[in-house]
């Protein structure tokens, strides 16, 4: 990752290392439920402590709205970090004044702290440079290891890397390389697919990946829209009318640029969105105007698979038909479980990122057979619409 400055650029020993984490973990009376976040984080905060950093930890935590609220601390996330780390960990009132230089004044080498919601001064979210440089006074190294807040521009993500030296922490240096190993010089034959409801929240997705993949499968509701582009019946299905030109424009410039649209030749349909409702197997072309189709068919997972054995990277984003309803699921398991065997069997590079999407993996069991999975939620998605990120963008500059 040449382009980024990482942890081996930094000395540290000795040193104050502010290291913007994402702690915005769900929570529930006070306790931690999920700490997949936190743990990703763990391998940048235990190296940077081995090394006699003193290690200070900035994240934001809901939304607070850029005043105090004790619903949004962080102590909890704090009492559960000390949990995995199996050692203490200090807790400032506050990200910066008196609090945190009382904090900073305990440290010594190899201790870590974790300051309050950055959220909770108005100046995090507007980037204010006076708030920035009240962070900056704690440290004298910036690590960013947040991806997933890295399409953000304030002041924790975004400004610090202007004042301080900065480099890129272990999980961020993880999420780059991998998605650059998938976007920007992947192996080829390189696939995407692409689910969800709607094609007007993809729009830029769709139209950045025909011009990286080979071939683009288009399934969930969105495809639906495409399915009506191309003059076909959709009945009661979920479908964007309003897009068809857009549909059409995005299937013209994949052709100009040799990405193949892999459209569901068959799709699951029932006159009624409801758990295990009776449900039938119909050509694309043969939905009745009283159906609505809920997910692809066999034959469409069939054509999926023989794309996946084709190809040499996968990026997926979202899943093929209305996985949370079953049986509306089986066609996302069974294109998940397929990537996975390939990965493992063939080295296909298989990325996946989104909220539904890891969902998704998680429920076909799947979620450690990708080569990589995003938890970067909205980062993760304007990486796959090609914006630069301001986050990333920010290191790339205090590495040149």
């Amino acid at each position: 990752m040449s382009a980024y400055k990482t942890i081996d650029d930094l000395e540290v020993a000795g040193k104050r290392v502010l290291v913007r984490v994402d702690f915005n973990v769900p929570a529930k009376d006070g306790a931690v439920t999920d700490a997949t976040r936190i743990e990703r984080a763990l391998p940048t905060i235990q190296e940077l402590s081995k090394k006699g950093a003193k290690v200070i930890l900035l994240s934001h935590f809901g939304r607070p709205g850029g005043k105090r609220d004790e619903k949004e601390s962080l102590k909890p996330v704090a009492k559960k970090l000390e949990q995995l780390l199996g050692g203490g960990v200090l807790f400032a009132e506050d990200c910066i004044g008196e609090e945190a230089k009382k904090a900073v004044k305990k440290m010594v080498g190899g201790d870590v702290a974790v300051f309050e919601n950055t959220r909770f001064h108005a100046g995090e979210e507007k980037n204010d440079p006076e708030f920035v440089k009240a962070l900056a006074e704690s440290g004298d190294a910036f690590v960013n290891d947040a991806f997933s807040a890295a399409h953000r521009a304030h002041a924790s993500t975004e400004g610090l890397a202007h004042l301080l030296p900065s480099a890129a922490g272990r999980a961020m240096e993880m999420e780059l390389d991998y998605l650059s190993a998938a976007l920007a010089n992947p192996q080829r034959p390189m696939m995407a697919i692409v689910g969800g409801a709607k094609v007007s929240t993809k729009i830029e997705m769709l139209l950045n990946l025909v011009g990286k993949a080979n071939v683009l499968v288009v399934g969930g509701g969105m495809a639906n829209t495409f399915l009506f582009a191309k003059g076909m019946s959709v009945g009661k299905s979920l479908c964007e009318p309003m897009l068809a030109d857009t549909a059409r424009e995005i299937m013209a410039q994949a052709s100009a640029s040799g990405c193949e649209i892999v459209l569901p030749t068959d799709v699951v349909v029932a006159k009624e969105f409801k758990e295990h409702a009776e449900h039938h197997v119909r050509p694309a072309t043969a939905v009745a105007a009283d159906e609505m189709i809920l997910d692809v068919g066999p034959d469409t997972v069939n054509e999926i698979a023989a794309r996946l054995d084709a190809a040499r990277t996968l990026v997926w984003n979202g899943p093929l038909g209305a996985f949370e309803t079953r049986p509306f699921d089986t066609a996302t398991l069974e294109a998940a479980r397929y990537a996975a065997r390939r990965v493992k069997d063939a080295g296909l590079v298989a990325v996946a990122g989104g909220g539904d999407t890891v969902a998704a993996l998680v429920a076909a069991g799947v979620e450690e057979g990708f080569t990589y999975v995003s938890t970067a939620g909205g980062a993760f998605l304007e990486w796959l619409e090609g914006k630069e990120l301001p986050g990333v963008a920010a290191l790339r500059k205090s590495a040149s």
